[in-house]
């Protein structure tokens, strides 16, 4: 395997720089990949986390993987680990780059584009062809709070495959979006699965227990490690919608996180501070409570409440 230059054989171990980049002040700017290979062939897995940068429940997975070397005693084959993808966005605790620019909407890249692009450029160039499969970490937007859940494409066999290995509470069908690095990913037949949990800035213990017992999950049943972590209990969700406020004002829910909710149940309500009106929010099919938005304060349109169906 060479990846920037580095050749790294069998049985070896090596930390890599993606690539060099430079800051208007001249600093340099390196993203570290570390690269994890037994000595028996198998397929190699990507792991990486922090294309946004404040969203830090999955660079806290790999840390808890890095510090307990876990990845350097897999049996067969490789991982590739990329704690912190976006390393200016994580120091700045914001989610694009300082231009504005969301890294995630950059792929393929360019060699001389932005800053984002030259990055999404590396990944696509050096990074996805070596690998055979990969996880890509995600927490909900500003104020969001996602239950822990996989997303991928249903009609890839492959992808939905992997996201079973994985075994998150909820495997969620969803769709590619356009210059994203899964669906550039698709096109070269490597798919790459979107786990998300929990919210921006903010520790999820439970989203990160599940990330970590589903990372170990998928290389149990890639005969890449010896382990025995807890069996999944997989809910899967053909699609899903968001529930909007009908006013402005102060939103409330009382309904628990990750349960099931049934068509014209009451799961929530909007009222103004002024206790003039009050308008409740009524969930329009059945299915799982997946995402909330922790804001109290809510403009009328503003998505409150993302349930999942079956």
């Amino acid at each position: 395997m060479k990846l920037n230059g580095t050749v790294i054989s069998h049985g070896e171990n090596a930390r890599v720089n993606l690539n060099v980049y430079y800051l208007p002040t001249g600093a340099k700017m390196e993203i570290p990949v570390h690269v994890f290979r037994s000595k028996k062939k198998g397929p190699v897995v990507l792991f990486m986390s922090g294309m946004h940068g404040d969203e830090i429940n999955g660079i806290e997975i790999l840390r808890h993987f890095l510090k307990e070397k876990l990845f350097e005693n897999i049996e067969r084959g490789s991982v590739i680990a990329i704690p912190i993808v976006n390393v200016i966005a994580f120091l700045y605790r914001t989610r694009e780059f300082p231009d504005g620019r969301d890294l995630n909407r950059c792929f393929p890249g360019t060699r001389t584009g932005s800053l984002g692009s030259r990055i999404a450029y590396d990944l696509t160039k050096k990074i996805i062809p070596l690998i055979d499969m990969g996880v890509d970490f995600h927490t909900g937007g500003d104020e969001i709070n996602n239950y822990p859940q996989m997303r991928c494409v249903f009609d890839d066999a492959k992808s939905l495959e992997v996201a079973k290995f994985f075994g998150a509470p909820f495997i969620l069908n969803s769709p590619y979006r356009e210059k994203s690095l899964r669906k550039e990913a698709a096109k070269r037949d490597k798919p790459i699965l979107v786990f998300e949990a929990g919210e921006s800035n903010r520790f999820n213990t439970v989203g990160i227990n599940e990330g970590i017992n589903g990372c170990l999950r998928l290389m149990k049943n890639l005969r890449m490690l010896d382990v025995n972590p807890p069996k999944p209990q997989s809910i899967t969700l053909h699609g899903s919608k968001w529930i909007r406020a009908r006013i402005s004002g102060l939103f409330r829910t009382t309904k628990k996180f990750g349960t099931f909710v049934e068509k014209d149940q009451i799961i929530g309500t909007v009222s103004s501070p002024y206790a003039e009106i009050e308008r409740p929010l009524i969930a329009p099919l059945d299915g799982f409570l997946i995402g909330i938005n922790n804001k109290p304060v809510v403009n009328e349109g503003d998505a409150l409440i993302h349930i999942g169906t079956e």
